[in-house]
Order: structure tokens, then C-alpha cells, then sequence
């Protein structure tokens, strides 16, 4: 089969360019969690492309694989971690940003020649056959895995399922017993002399305002910076805040 439709062809240029654009933006976005992103583009439109080329097998493992499970999890793990915009303005090595892209371009220009002169003239022949023979692509696929590549295909689920393991066992953190708090030792914490193990009140409550940001009072009349969330600013109460409240009638 030479001849190319035009469907086929019109969604290889629309599908192509929206993943040389994610490519690009996943190299010049400055933030991690939008070059993720623009990755993602990327991988959904290769998946695409395997699809319209009759290989939905391919195209299904691409985005489920690499798009839903593997790039999601680089996804959440910046999110979680957190990356600053300003990581990426750093050079440690002067000149590297100018460099990289122009061996980049050149990279990309020799590989893109090679390839247009490799199979510039190669007809497309045995993609119907091969997936006719089984009962299709999926079924084309399964056949040669478990016969004829049987062996290297458990000894890369062997090795992926060690690369799992021996990263979990790095990432493990032994602790000694005394570091392990149990609940006696949380308790002795909680009523050792000089804390107060009673429930705090409210921040605003038997205050004389009503905001957040003003601390509660203890049964003292003095107030309790534990009742004032850490993440918020202390704030000053004006004096007619500060002045006792009168019942009105």
C-alpha cells in the first residue's frame, strides 16, 4: 500500500505539528509543571498518530501508559515537591542555553535529512498482512510476545519489577524504637508540666473581635497565641478593638 489518504495525511500534519509545538514548549517553559504538561501534548498526539497509522495497540499503550500513569505521576510529584520558576534562570555552566540550542537544531536537522533520504523512496508493504494474520493488531502483537519474544519480555518485567523494589528499599528510612512515637509517649508529652493539655479556644472566641487573626483568651483573661493559625500575620488590635465591650440594651 504506497498511497497515503488524505484523512491520513491531514491528521499526520495537524497531529505532528501540535507535538513539535509540545516538544518545543516542554524545552522553553521555565516552569516544571508546564513543561510536564506540554510533555503530555506530546505523548497524547504520538498516541494519535499511532491510531491513524493502524496501530491501536501502540496508540493505547502510549496514552495510557505513558500519558495516564507514568507522565501523571511526574506531574503530581512536582506539584507536591514544588518548583520555583526562577530554577531554571540559574546556568551553572555559562554559554549552556546558547549551546544546547543550536546543537539541539543541528542534532534535529541531521536525524530529520537521514531519515527523509532513508525512507524517503521505501514503499509500505505486510501492515495488512501482519494484522490480518492473527485477527488483527492487538491479536498480531500478543501472538509475538508470548512466543517468539517470551524470554525478553519476563526478563524486562523482571527488571522493572527489580527497579521498583531497589527503589522503594532506597527510599526506605529505618528508624530506631526510641524515634517511634507511641501513644504513652504522646501522652506523657501532653501533660508534662508547663504545657496545657485542655482544648484551646477558638481564634476570635471571648476575644473582643471576631477576627482570626486576634487571639483567643484563656480563663486568665490573658491571651493564647496558640489559638492563631501559623500561617497568618500577627495582627495588632486598634485601640478601640482593645477597649472593653459594652452591653447594649
Amino acid at each position: 500500500m504506497n498511497h497515503v489518504s488524505t484523512a491520513e495525511a491531514v491528521g499526520f500534519w495537524i497531529l505532528g505539528s501540535l507535538a513539535v509545538i509540545g516538544a518545543l514548549g516542554m524545552v522553553i517553559a521555565r516552569n516544571a509543571v508546564h513543561s510536564a504538561l506540554w510533555l503530555v501534548q506530546t505523548m497524547l498526539c504520538l498516541g494519535f498518530i499511532y491510531v491513524i497509522n493502524s496501530a491501536p495497540f501502540l496508540g493505547a499503550v502510549q496514552i495510557i501508559v505513558y500519558t495516564g500513569a507514568i507522565m501523571m505521576l511526574f506531574l503530581f510529584v512536582l506539584m507536591l515537591v514544588g518548583r520555583d520558576a526562577t530554577d531554571s534562570l540559574i546556568e551553572t555552566l555559562r554559554g549552556q542555553r546558547v549551546a544546547a540550542i543550536v546543537l539541539g537544531v543541528g542534532f534535529a536537522i541531521l536525524i530529520g535529512t537521514g531519515l527523509a533520504r532513508a525512507l524517503g523512496d521505501t514503499p509500505v508493504i505486510g501492515l495488512a498482512e501482519a494484522n490480518s494474520a492473527n485477527g488483527g493488531n492487538v491479536q498480531g502483537l500478543a501472538s509475538l510476545l508470548f512466543t517468539r519474544y517470551v524470554f525478553a519480555f519476563e526478563v524486562t518485567s523482571a527488571l522493572l519489577i527489580t527497579a521498583a523494589v531497589g527503589a522503594m528499599v532506597l527510599a526506605h528510612v529505618e528508624r530506631a524504637k526510641s524515634e517511634i512515637a507511641n501513644q504513652v509517649s504522646r501522652m506523657t508529652e501532653r501533660f508534662r508540666p508547663g504545657n496545657y493539655p485542655g482544648a484551646k479556644a477558638g481564634p476570635g472566641v471571648y476575644a473582643n473581635t471576631m477576627s482570626v487573626a486576634a487571639p483567643g483568651r484563656l480563663p486568665d483573661g490573658n491571651g493564647s497565641e496558640r489559638t492563631i493559625s501559623p500561617i497568618l500575620p500577627v495582627r495588632e488590635l486598634t485601640a478601640q478593638e482593645a477597649a472593653p465591650k459594652g452591653t447594649e440594651k
